[in-house]
């Protein structure tokens, strides 16, 4: 089980541009860090980096407590992207349950993040007819339906409404209290206690 990520020296490129260098943090258990920076500054790209969707310049992403790095990126984290990747054709709890059995998680425990995310009476309804907010929630429901220590997420609040940011805050601070990770690009604070790295101070 992932215990840490430690972040040492990281520089990354996107289409031959320089985006940050010397970069450096590390994130334990039970810790939250918000990424700031302005718009194209590379917050996406660290965590692209770290799930190692992207090769770094120089530097390099490592994680305490799993041997293989590899594995700990198959088997130890979740990415939830800016755009929530939905399939618009198939239904809320088609898209759910492929996500959480692809992840290696129950349909029981798929459809218990559904009830917590409030989103019982759309899981009928084609995700395209979902509404911005609704489509987020679906996407952070794979967070409860598959548990994995390390979250990495992009603006995860950005199409919430007070509630839901609300509930994300305490869905947040249940998984820092059980010992989980957190690194988030976020524009909008976080509603947990974190530290903040900014990039392109």
């Amino acid at each position: 089980m992932i215990s840490a990520v430690r972040i040492e020296g990281l520089a990354v490129e996107r289409g031959g541009r320089l985006l940050f260098q010397g970069l450096g943090a590390v994130v334990g258990a039970g810790e939250a860090l918000s990424v700031t920076g302005a718009n194209g500054s590379g917050k996406t790209s660290l965590l692209r980096t770290i799930v190692g969707l992207l090769a770094p310049a120089a530097g390099r992403v490592c994680f305490d407590g799993v041997e293989d790095a590899g594995e700990a990126r198959r088997s130890g984290l979740h990415l939830i992207g800016h755009q929530d990747g939905l399939k618009g054709a198939r239904t809320a709890r088609e898209e759910l349950l492929f996500q959480a059995r692809w992840c290696g998680g129950s349909e029981r425990a798929a459809l218990a993040a559904a009830e917590r995310l409030g989103l019982s009476r759309q899981l009928n309804l084609e995700t395209r007819r979902l509404s911005a907010g609704q489509k987020r929630r679906l996407a952070l429901a794979r967070l409860l339906a598959a548990p994995r220590p390390l979250w990495l997420m992009d603006e995860p609040l950005a199409p919430l409404d007070a509630a839901g940011r609300a509930l994300m805050g305490d869905i947040l601070g249940e998984h820092l209290a059980g010992g989980g990770l957190v690194v988030a690009a976020a524009h909008d604070p976080l509603p947990v206690a974190t530290r903040t790295l900014e990039i392109g101070a």
